[in-house]
């Protein structure tokens, strides 16, 4: 299961860290982050010279979470109604 993503500002103090020559255990340890986590995100700085999100792949999706959870309760409450009725 995937987490929330880590805020830009706590992957800006990993590389900060990184670049002041610590090491990944003790940042893991000091900011409370995995240590593989720490070591992607500074591969992907050193790839990317970024730590912001980039676009993601694919279409976004259509209903948001609310809006799925409200056509899950229609459809429970009467599942016989079609879909242009609903």
């Amino acid at each position: 299961m995937r987490l929330k993503e880590l805020s830009v500002e706590l992957r800006d103090r990993i590389v900060s860290s990184h670049r002041s020559g610590e090491r990944y255990q003790k940042m893991s340890a000091s900011l409370k982050v995995p240590k593989n986590t720490v070591a992607s995100i500074i591969l992907k700085w050193k790839m990317l010279a970024t730590t912001k999100s980039l676009p993601r792949a694919g279409c976004q999706a259509k209903l948001s979470n609310r809006g799925r959870r409200a056509l899950v309760r229609e459809v429970t409450k009467n599942l016989m109604v079609s879909l242009t009725q609903l």
